[in-house]
């Protein structure tokens, strides 16, 4: 009995270890996946800068019905590239209307089996997840604050894709908005249990001609990423609720950057719902 009991106490204490271990997500959105493959040793610039700036996912825009068998092979050959260093890849899919039931849902949920039999292809180097960025706060019917009539649906399309992916062993992740944590208690309660990992776009806090100090913006950034993760979680009582990442854009921080995404992990990494952050975009790092 004592040694079941001593053995009991050890996997415990290796899994709480594990746990503990788990790397936070260092993300990296990169577009226009076709065009940036063109240039000679792409695939080494984007592993050494994501090697240099510490990421370790990176976001890679995939559009499964433009791609030709080209373009396959290349997107195909920049993940094992990335895996070799311990990148995870994931297929960034974008929507502006994949809210909607019929054929734009329809569409979004093509490009996810397009990136399944991609993966069944490419079995040593497929996408390990789905990131969504599906933006139907774009409309102008959609537009204003407090108008999230299209929640529902948009949650739909979440929990759809989540069904393809998991069944086939992958993550999702989708970029949201700080607007859709301004809903009330039981909006927050559908969209932090639709998926297990969110991205929160916190944009246009700061701009470079703002004249604040590098310090300022700091701490700016503290107050409000502590502010929209209470927003979030506030009053929630669902044991599995996503986890939410930190995105940040370059526009806002310039050369800054790093240091501001650092600020964000320094900040959040004791908090049990903090994912870690991402960074958008190489397209504008380069």
């Amino acid at each position: 009995m004592r040694l079941s009991i001593c053995l009991l106490w050890a996997v415990a204490a290796f899994s709480a270890v594990a746990v503990a271990q788990e790397p936070f997500v260092h993300g990296l959105w990169v577009w226009k996946t076709a065009s940036l493959l063109t240039a000679p040793n792409s695939g080494e610039a984007l592993r050494d800068f994501c090697r240099a700036q510490t990421v370790n996912e990176v976001y890679l825009s995939y559009s499964p019905d433009k791609a030709d068998a080209t373009e396959e092979a290349e997107v195909a050959g920049v993940i094992a590239l990335l895996h070799r260093s311990g990148i995870r890849v994931e297929a960034l899919l974008s929507s502006v209307n994949a809210d909607e039931p019929g054929p734009h849902r329809q569409k979004l949920l093509d490009h996810v089996r397009a990136v399944l039999e991609f993966n069944r292809k490419h079995a040593r180097s497929g996408f390990d997840g789905v990131h969504l960025d599906v933006e139907p706060q774009q409309r102008p019917e959609n537009k204003g604050p407090g108008n999230l009539g299209f929640l529902p649906g948009l949650l739909e399309a979440y929990r759809d894709v989540r069904a393809l992916a998991e069944q086939n062993r992958m993550t999702v992740n989708a970029d949201i908005p700080n607007k859709f944590l301004k809903g009330d208690l039981g909006q927050r309660q559908a969209l932090m249990s639709s998926l297990p990992r969110l991205t929160l776009m916190l944009y246009e806090l700061s701009n470079p001609s703002d004249g604040a100090s590098t310090a300022a913006q700091a701490d700016k950034l503290r107050q409000a990423s502590e502010n929209y993760f209470n927003m979030a979680y506030q009053g929630l009582s669902q044991a599995r609720l996503a986890k939410m990442a930190i995105g940040l854009r370059t526009p806002d921080y310039q050369s800054q950057l790093p240091n501001m995404l650092k600020t964000v992990q320094q900040d959040l990494s004791g908090n049990p719902h903090y994912l870690g952050w991402a960074w958008h975009s190489y397209n504008d790092a380069n």
